[in-house]
């Protein structure tokens, strides 16, 4: 507020007085202007005043709300205020604040916030919480004008609502998806606390029911009857549709089958399909007519998930399986036989029989019986009863038995040409047919003045009893140069009694298995100065087998032939063209003329009478190669 001196400048005068807030209401209807308030100032009485006022409302925004009369600080409005628009209108001035402040009428009605969309599960609990609506009100706030008051208009069997903080609860437990899956409830909201001149708003809420497995599946039909054949196996048998009122595709209505009674020799199986929901029944292992001509089954309809808010149970249906007889092959009395057989028991000795028979008839009339694998050909099997013979010498110690067996193989084929393959298990009993064998050759290492020992080992293929403890001996005609010590079951050492010359000694050991089965064998027995346990120069020397010989003497042979033939292909070319030719093949003979070296060739000369002699000490293997390459 300024001050005027009659018609001169202003003055600014300190404040002296603050007036209290100001208040307007809005959405006044008029009349228009309204004086609100006339401000004066004690200061009056002295001087000639003139009042001003800047800030909102005036010459800020909004404008246009409020006029001032600068003569008489009269304060009107000019037009309807919202509160909800501009609650305060503030105007500053250095010399006086001032505020106006709309006072609140209940001109906004409650509103809705979010979706009224709830969810609850089915067959739930009276007072089980749904949901809580939420509203908002635009009007003051700690006035009766935004104090709800929440009302259900529709849905009252089923639901209630509290009054003052809008949460939505059930009134029954007997809610059904399965009947109605959606509820729609009109919910009304009133400020003033609901009193008559509250403003009201309404709105449908939307409960949904949520699935719980209280539906088991249901059977289309109340039994069945199907027939598979016998010896089938992995057959789909049998599709068994059912029902659930469940919410499909969850696991309250897929289905599980379960065959809860018949199946105790796991024949069947049973499985959903997942397209269809379907119980697809199979045979998984084949039935035999003969042992069985129908089969009872009890299958169980479930859900993945368990039954739940329901006194029901689940549902089964009885299945009759009938097996069809067909026409089979012969059957052996056991996959497999065993007979127990002594190595070299003679030829044409019976170990036994193994036949089969028709499974309808129980009859092995008819039936012929082939060999398939006999690895050693040693059984034989009688085509007419199944009677199985020695044929060959059985031996245990055969690369053909394992571990002590033998086995064959044997079909049966009845006049149908149907057949069936079985198995004869010969466990070989051991026989004392092989007696202890000591090495033909061993290197006995020497020192000066020691008397040493060397270890003999022995082997027999026979198995216990028939083999180790060994027993080795010396004959009672020994010269007392060694002495013999058992080492343990497989070996004894040879201890030195006597000096000995370097090389070639021979030793009489008598060798006994367990039974005192055995003989006297010879041990060559290498005497030296050994080097590292081996004697100097046996490693580094080479002996020729008369392979090795042989493979030496064929480069000879084959130049031999190759001179002979030159000169007989020579002599047919100075007979058939009368003429010497240069480009023909020479005789080894013929170097050309005025060679002085003479000839390098083995025939050049027929006569000259190489000294092959030591062919002679080659063996007789070689004798006449050694002839034939003398005469050429």
């Amino acid at each position: 507020m300024s001050q005027q001196r009659g018609q001169g400048f202003l003055i600014r005068s300190k404040r002296r007085w603050a007036p209290p807030n100001l208040t307007v209401v809005e959405n006044y209807v008029g009349p228009y202007p309204k004086l609100i308030e006339r401000l004066v100032s004690d200061t009056s009485a002295k001087y000639k005043l003139f009042y001003t006022v800047e800030g909102e409302g005036f010459d800020k925004y909004p404008t246009g709300v409020f006029n001032l009369n600068r003569d008489t600080g009269d304060l009107f409005l000019l037009k309807a205020v919202d509160r909800e628009a501009f609650p305060v209108y503030s105007e500053t001035d250095e010399n006086l604040p001032l505020k106006v402040v709309v006072d609140d009428v209940n001109d906004n009605p409650p509103e809705f916030v979010g979706p009224l969309q709830f969810m609850v599960p089915e067959h739930c609990s009276v007072g089980t919480v749904v949901g809580k609506v939420n509203t908002t009100d635009k009007d003051q706030i700690g006035t009766d004008h935004v104090k709800i008051r929440y009302t259900l208009l529709t849905g009252t069997d089923m639901f209630a609502i509290h009054a003052e903080t809008g949460v939505i609860t059930t009134k029954t437990n007997t809610l059904d998806r399965e009947l109605k899956d959606n509820h729609l409830v009109v919910v009304q909201i009133q400020d003033m606390n609901g009193a008559p001149s509250g403003l009201v708003a309404t709105s449908t809420a939307t409960i949904g029911l949520s699935d719980i497995n209280d539906n088991p599946p249901t059977f289309m039909k109340t039994s069945y009857d199907v027939a598979v054949q016998e010896n089938e196996s992995e057959k789909l048998l049998l599709r068994i549709p059912v029902q659930d009122k469940d919410l499909i595709n969850t696991p309250n209505w897929i289905s599980k089958f379960v065959i809860t009674q018949g199946n105790e020799n796991g024949n069947f199986r049973i499985v959903t399909d997942p397209q269809t929901n379907e119980g697809l029944l199979y045979v998984s292992k084949p039935l035999d007519y003969e042992k069985m001509n129908s089969v009872q089954l009890q299958i169980t309809a479930q859900n993945q998930a368990p039954l739940s808010g329901s006194s029901a149970s689940w549902n089964s249906i009885p299945v009759k399986v009938s097996v069809t007889d067909v026409d089979e092959g012969p059957e052996f009395s056991a996959p497999s036989i065993r007979f127990n057989v002594k190595e070299n028991t003679p030829n044409g000795t019976v170990i036994g029989t193994y036949t089969a028979t028709d499974p309808e008839t129980k009859s092995s009339k008819g039936i012929k019986y082939f060999k398939i694998t006999d690895p050693g050909s040693w059984i034989n099997v009688d085509r007419d009863t199944g009677e199985l013979r020695v044929a060959n010498t059985i031996d245990r110690e055969s690369p053909l038995v394992h571990d002590g067996f033998y086995n064959i193989t044997v079909r049966a084929v009845d006049a149908s040409s149907k057949s069936a393959t079985g198995t004869v298990v010969i466990w070989v009993e051991d026989e004392n047919d092989n007696i202890p064998t000591i090495p033909s050759e061993l290197t006995f290492c020497q020192e000066d003045g020691v008397l040493g020992s060397v270890v003999v080992v022995a082997e027999d293929k026979d198995q216990s009893p028939f083999s180790s403890p060994f027993t080795f001996s010396l004959p009672n005609n020994n010269d007392g140069t060694w002495s013999v010590k058992s080492l343990n079951d497989t070996a004894a050492t040879l201890e030195q009694l006597k000096p000995l010359y370097l090389g070639m000694h021979t030793v009489d050991l008598t060798v006994t298995d367990l039974q005192g089965s055995g003989k006297t064998q010879t041990v060559n027995l290498r005497v030296c100065k050994c080097k590292n346990g081996v004697c100097p120069g046996k490693d580094r020397s080479v002996s020729l087998g008369p392979l090795g010989i042989l493979t030496m003497l064929l480069p000879v042979a084959l130049l031999l032939l190759l001179c002979e033939s030159s000169t007989k292909l020579i002599q047919m070319g100075t007979v058939e063209d009368g003429r010497y030719a240069d480009d023909i093949i020479h005789s080894y003979g013929f170097e050309g003329r005025g060679s002085v070296a003479g000839s390098v060739g083995c025939c050049s000369d027929n006569n000259d009478n190489d000294n092959l002699d030591f062919l002679n000490t080659l063996g007789p293997k070689f004798k006449t190669l050694a002839e034939v390459c003398r005469k050429t």
